[in-house]
């Protein structure tokens, strides 16, 4: 390892603030600086998060209690502030915590014959009800297709239909993602890359919002961007933040459908499912009632927990109310009783996302060495980023740092572990004006900047970030598995071995653990592009902005302006 470790790209920005010197294009620029990223102490946080200590970081356990006190201390040692609730160096974030009865099965019911979808093969649900059981009784089941309400596109799957008591059955991704060339609707959802209506998230929300009792999303690999290991990963686990008393009651059940128990159901309900993805793609199309009801009867398991975001600031000198941020979730799968590829039942998350946890550690190292910016500097590891983003939504929510004081977010979730590359994978590629910002600043590195490779797989939407996205902060996400990086040894093909290993063995399972073998220089140059660029806004008076085309533009509220 130290061997690899010794060809490290260095980072010719070395105090918050300064610009980068120039570099001719070509390979990536080698060489350890004073002040630059330490790829060996990536390696070593990396290793310490993803030990069997820390039982997986799992929200609630006791390997959280491990996690927040690790990060705690060593933000302490940088010298950095409490950054949290009340003086603090966390924000409690509320949530409950479900797990289903996986012995019990979901019964569905055709002319009378009751059929069971074995739970884990045919089917995957959980619950965010705060219950001792779920109870469904004969709920009728309604194909909704892609479940889109989108005025400004023309577009309603719904067609005023009343899905209050019923089953919502959805196909995964946007109505143009198999559209075809010459089809009405290609393009109408940006084409192949996924909008949030694309999202799962966003399916369940709506049929909440609509009254309906049970949501179950179709499944298909390239539609959803996993396979069906990675649905059934969580075990009939779910977590939620707490709702407030008064809100709407959450769905009975949500969850996913195989494609082979979705094609049988709707065969067995006369219905050709094919047939139907394709009606599915045009504005005309209208719900379908399936003549299947759905019966559940299943014990809960639930608890409430109050669960830790870390938070350390970096006060601004002259600024400190406008605000950056770095951030990393630390939170992983915890144990599952199963046993994983490895024969293992810890799932470490070691690249997802110890390693960006460490990256986040090691851009607050050198902030807090360097010269004090003029911008307050907030470092944050969430909590319950795997379980629904939920860390990063409660302190969106929170306003504990106003978004409209917020300049940007860089968000570091999975890094690779392959070596140096050429380029930087930006995922979300069009957004917004930090892209600039990442191309002058990999320039530096003699990199380029490439698009998400599979922007239909929905990365954007699928990390931390996105929920100061959503409510206007304009945001930075590194994320490996986006597509593989042109590394300097193998070369394209090489970094999208990386990805496709990774993501179909190891993406949330026991083997996502440290390795002595691992070349961290592909890892330590994208931290350090992001100390580029905060450095660069955190002296200065600029405030990027959303591209015009961007569905997030009209969320930055103008109060940000003040600071101009």
């Amino acid at each position: 390892m130290q061997a690899k470790l010794a060809t490290i790209i260095g980072v010719l920005l070395l105090g918050a603030g300064c610009t980068s010197l120039p570099s001719e294009a070509g390979e990536p620029q080698t060489g350890k600086a004073a002040g630059a990223v330490d790829p060996e102490r990536l390696s070593s946080i990396t290793r310490m998060l993803a030990s069997d200590a820390f039982q997986g970081r799992s929200p609630g356990s006791a390997g959280e209690t491990r996690t927040v006190d690790y990060l705690v201390e060593q933000f302490k040692g940088l010298g950095l502030e409490p950054g949290g609730d009340k003086g603090g160096w966390t924000q409690t974030v509320p949530l409950l915590r479900t797990q289903l009865d996986q012995s019990r099965p979901v019964t569905m019911t055709l002319k009378g014959a009751d059929q069971a979808l074995a739970q884990g093969r045919d089917i995957y649900i959980s619950t965010l009800r705060d219950a001792d059981h779920v109870q469904l009784s004969a709920a009728p089941m309604v194909f909704v297709g892609y479940g889109v309400t989108a005025p400004e596109r023309d577009w309603d799957d719904f067609k005023g239909i009343d899905l209050k008591g019923k089953v919502a059955v959805f196909l995964v991704n946007d109505p143009d993602f198999d559209a075809q060339a010459g089809e009405p609707v290609a393009g109408a959802f940006g084409g192949r890359a996924m909008t949030y209506y694309g999202r799962w998230t966003y399916k369940y929300e709506e049929a909440a919002r609509r009254g309906a009792v049970a949501a179950l999303i179709v499944h298909d690999t390239p539609g959803a961007g996993y396979g069906w290991n990675t649905v059934i990963a969580p075990g009939g686990e779910n977590f939620g933040l707490v709702r407030d008393a008064g809100a709407p009651e959450a769905l009975a059940l949500q969850g996913w459908l195989s494609g082979e128990a979705a094609t049988r159901l709707f065969a067995d309900s006369g219905l050709d499912l094919a047939a139907l993805r394709i009606a599915a793609r045009g504005r005309g199309f209208k719900p379908v009632a399936l003549s299947s009801t759905l019966s559940a009867d299943i014990g809960v398991t639930r608890e409430r927990i109050e669960s830790r975001n870390v938070i350390a600031r970096l006060p601004g000198r002259t600024r400190p109310d406008e605000t950056i941020s770095f951030a990393a979730h630390w939170d992983a799968y915890g144990i599952d009783p199963k046993p994983g590829p490895k024969k293992g039942t810890i799932r470490r998350g070691a690249v997802d996302d110890a390693i960006g946890v460490a990256g986040v550690l090691e851009l607050a190292r050198l902030f807090a060495a360097g010269p004090r910016p003029d911008r307050t500097l907030i470092f944050a590891a969430w909590t319950a980023e795997e379980r629904g983003l939920l860390g990063s939504e409660w302190f969106a929510r929170s306003n504990l740092y106003p978004a409209d004081r917020m300049v940007a977010n860089m968000t570091l979730d999975v890094l690779q572990t392959a070596g140096a590359a050429r380029d930087v994978v930006l995922i979300g590629a069009g957004q917004n004006q930090l892209e600039r910002y990442l191309a002058d600043a990999a320039k530096t590195q003699g990199r380029t900047v490439t698009p998400d490779a599979r922007p239909e797989r929905g990365l954007f939407y699928r990390a931390d970030h996105f929920s100061l996205a959503r409510r206007g902060v304009p945001t930075l996400l590194l994320m490996a598995i986006g597509g593989g990086a042109d590394l300097v040894s193998g070369g394209r093909a090489a970094g999208d071995k990386w990805v496709s290993d990774y993501t179909a063995n190891c993406y949330h399972q026991d083997c996502d653990s440290w390795s002595p073998d691992w070349d961290l220089t592909g890892a330590t140059q994208d931290v350090a592009l992001f100390h580029m660029i905060g450095g660069q806004l955190a002296n200065s008076d600029r405030w990027p902005e959303w591209n015009s085309g961007s569905e997030f533009a009209k969320l930055r509220q103008k109060g940000a302006a003040a600071g101009d």
